[in-house]
């Protein structure tokens, strides 16, 4: 899954535009994705595992319900911290904890399914940071361009949680775009995890699979023929067609014959559902589904639905809920 643009970079984000530079610290503009209610995927299971860590009973399913918006809350409290519920930069940084060979519990579990997810290091997620943890460790840093020891303290746990994540598309995804920009289908934990399950609840409508077009490279930046698209959180999807053949046929419009309205429809509900309070605007310009509140009109936008989740946090107002 790994693409061509494992270059090293700096990824700085500002007023929603990612400016790169550098070549010492692949990301040392990154960030900690803030996770809370409504989010899914693997920073979600990251945090569980961190609570976990932390004696904090929460179930381990990468969703942030109820109970994981209450383990993160008795967990700021026992911290000292802002009790909020949002696993935000400060209560990232009271849950990481500094691991190595060696070592055992629910840290290294967070730190094998992140390096998973993210660098595909099809690790067995065991609880022990053995040998090929390490090695993975070792792996990533050196992708990452920080210090190479093959232990995961802080600057290791921000980059390895920043990362982008890629679709697994066995979820009910089928890649619709793979050539203009090549495998641009990188985006963050959250985004990959809520569009992953949206796939899968709309392939039980037995309509077929969601057509993927593209999120973002590995490590955000420019993107041929996209003003967006560069921070990991906009994801574009194709209509639904009649015959459901929407991952073999052509890409139609709103306007063509073999448009399927109801089978689109329910694909934005599902999108909407699987990230609740999570997802910023859906642009496509169906009017039917525009005057349903579902979609929101915009240029070149007949025959996509662009999908722009968001964070409770951001570094820029665009990408904020």
């Amino acid at each position: 899954m790994r693409t061509l643009f494992r270059l090293a970079m700096t990824v700085v984000l500002a007023a929603g535009t990612v400016l790169l530079a550098g070549q010492a610290h692949a990301f040392s503009g990154a960030f900690v994705p803030t996770q809370s209610v409504g989010n899914r995927g693997v920073d979600v299971l990251a945090a569980q595992y961190l609570l976990r860590q932390h004696q904090q009973q929460v179930e381990v399913d990468g969703v942030f319900g109820a109970g994981t918006e209450e383990a993160v809350r008795a967990f700021q409290s026992a911290q000292g911290l802002g009790v909020d519920g949002i696993v935000g930069p400060n209560t990232w940084g009271a849950l990481t904890v500094t691991i190595r060979q060696g070592d055992q519990g629910d840290a290294v579990r967070a730190v094998q399914v992140q390096l998973n997810a993210k660098d595909d290091a099809s690790l067995t997620v065991s609880g022990n940071y053995d040998s090929a943890t390490r090695s993975a460790v070792l792996e990533f840093q050196r992708h990452a361009g920080i210090g190479v020891d093959g232990v995961t303290g802080p600057v290791t746990w921000r980059n390895l949680l920043w990362h982008y994540d890629y679709p697994n598309f066995s979820a009910g995804l089928c890649d619709q775009d793979p050539d203009a920009n090549g495998r641009v289908n990188w985006g963050t934990g959250a985004a990959v995890g809520q569009l992953e399950e949206a796939a899968r609840r709309f392939g039980e409508t037995g309509q077929g699979r969601v057509p993927l077009g593209d999120i973002s490279r590995e490590h955000g930046g420019s993107l041929s023929g996209h003003s967006s698209h560069q921070v990991g959180l906009d994801v574009d999807v194709w209509p639904i067609r009649a015959d459901s053949e929407q991952c073999s046929a052509g890409r139609i419009t709103w306007r063509s014959s073999a448009y399927d309205r109801d089978a689109t429809r329910k694909l934005v509900q599902r999108i909407r559902a699987s990230a609740p309070g999570h997802v910023k605007l859906i642009l496509f310009n169906d009017p039917v589904l525009i005057r349903e509140g579902l979609t929101t009109h915009y240029a070149n936008h007949d025959n996509h639905l662009h999908v722009r989740y968001c964070q409770v946090v951001h570094p820029s107002s665009l990408y904020r809920c």
